[in-house]
């Protein structure tokens, strides 16, 4: 029963990376398999290291935490639409005949990896109350389960933003800033 909750906590914890990766398939269609497996292991990565940071706080510092869940859907909120803005941006510039491929720097993609994920403090509440070992394993199959999640996104994004390239990149930073209000409103509400 462990990993089965494991891996349904994975799956759903993976789903905002998941629509993150495939707007940034449609902005980067041109994308190299290296790169599309560097997005994909960015999202696992930071999936995984959440709720192991909020199990950590949990055992730590559970006031300081308090005060900071209440925050987290205003920094999702902001961190996605900064960069779904400049996504939209960029893609409004663009004329018909420009290069379709944008490029997806480092410190966007960590940036994203931060903002899907960090709901996934929360998760540590969740796993408060086993040890530190079991709590890593269950980071370890969230991490593992959103991986392959999250490279189908790219993948998918990829593959239509081939065919739209024009609109993909602004279809993506729309994609960004409605998941942001999507993440806002459910932490809100």
């Amino acid at each position: 029963m462990f990993f089965f909750n494991s891996v349904l906590l994975g799956c759903g914890l993976a789903m905002d990376a998941f629509s993150v990766s495939i707007a940034n398939g449609l902005a980067s269609p041109c994308m190299c398999r290296r790169r599309m497996l560097t997005v994909a292991g960015v999202f696992a990565v930071f999936q995984g290291v959440m709720p192991l940071l909020g199990w950590s706080f949990v055992h730590s510092f559970i006031n300081w935490f308090s005060w900071l869940q209440r925050l987290i859907p205003w920094l999702s909120l902001a961190l996605l639409s900064i960069i779904g803005g400049k996504m939209l941006a960029d893609g409004l510039k663009k004329d018909e005949g420009d290069t379709p491929c944008a490029t997806l720097g480092i410190g966007a993609l960590l940036v994203q990896g931060i903002a899907t994920s960090i709901d996934a403090l929360s998760v540590g509440f969740t796993i408060a109350e086993r040890t530190l070992i079991p709590a890593s394993i269950s980071a370890l199959i969230i991490a593992a389960v959103t991986f392959p999640i999250c490279f189908a996104g790219v993948y998918i994004g990829k593959h239509f933003g081939n065919r739209f390239s024009h609109r993909a990149e602004i279809f993506g930073g729309v994609l960004l800033i409605g998941i942001g209000i999507e993440i806002f409103l459910t932490g809100i509400f």
